[in-house]
């Protein structure tokens, strides 16, 4: 059904001026083709290079494609107005981005309150959503992001995404800066939480472990190109050169 479609990528390439030779162009995504169906987890795998950022970048139209289209909620992304558009995405990054003079509550619910709320439905909002992410608003409401840890800080910056309640999720490495202790009660923390709301989430890493924790598809990134896309058991016997290069480092000791 076309109603079950979150995403979609038709033809989708990328160039860029290359500033060293001004008549030439530098291809950074080269003809994707894939979609992600609503409540899907994707997790886009690949090394420093591959296109998982650039690729994310145009789902929020952050960027545009030169070549074909990239649809959201059934609409071009061209076709959508830019601000509209990211009202139906959500968007974490690794440094959360929080305002440093706003509290923790006021990090929360800078998009409902842009949108408009009252202020007794942003705080009932904000309040929720740390709940939610296992920060007791009692406690922590009224901090400032630099009375945090990074763990809950990138709580905080999962809460902001969710604040009005997008369809769609986009991750930029959002655990990456973590200790790993840390980054796996998250991990498993947001899989529990993805899957309770039901979001359609994409999530950049070039963690593989991280993608089979959190993933119900894992799309890997080479040179631009969309190289494997499969659940993660089926990964596990892509033969694909780079998924065998990837499962390597699970066990680095083991001989190929």
């Amino acid at each position: 059904m076309e109603s079950s479609v979150a995403v979609g990528f038709q033809a989708v390439s990328l160039s860029v001026s290359d500033r060293s030779h001004p008549n030439s162009s530098r291809v950074l995504l080269s003809d994707l083709n894939f979609t992600i169906q609503t409540g899907d987890f994707l997790v886009l795998l690949g090394r420093s290079g591959s296109g998982k950022t650039t690729t994310m970048k145009l789902i929020n139209r952050l960027l545009t494609p030169t070549e074909g289209r990239v649809i959201v909620r059934g609409r071009a992304t061209t076709e959508w107005d830019a601000i509209e558009l990211r009202r139906q995405i959500g968007y974490v990054i690794q440094e959360t981005g929080l305002f440093p003079h706003f509290t923790i509550e006021q990090n929360v619910g800078l998009v409902p309150n842009l949108q408009g709320w009252n202020t007794k439905q942003v705080k009932a909002r904000a309040h929720e959503l740390l709940h939610l992410v296992g920060l007791e608003p009692g406690q922590f409401a009224n901090r400032y992001p630099h009375q945090l840890s990074g763990g809950q800080r990138q709580r905080v910056g999962v809460a902001r995404a969710l604040a009005a309640d997008p369809p769609i999720l986009l991750m930029d490495e959002p655990f990456g800066a973590l200790d790993p202790i840390t980054r796996l009660e998250l991990q498993q923390e947001f899989r529990r939480l993805q899957q309770e709301l039901g979001k359609t989430v994409v999530f950049v890493t070039h963690d593989i472990q991280e993608a089979f924790i959190l993933a119900t598809q894992i799309g890997l990134m080479q040179d631009g190109k969309l190289v494997e896309l499969c659940p993660p058991d089926a990964f596990k016997h892509s033969a694909q050169p780079e998924a065998k290069i990837f499962l390597q480092t699970l066990n680095p000791t083991a001989r190929s």
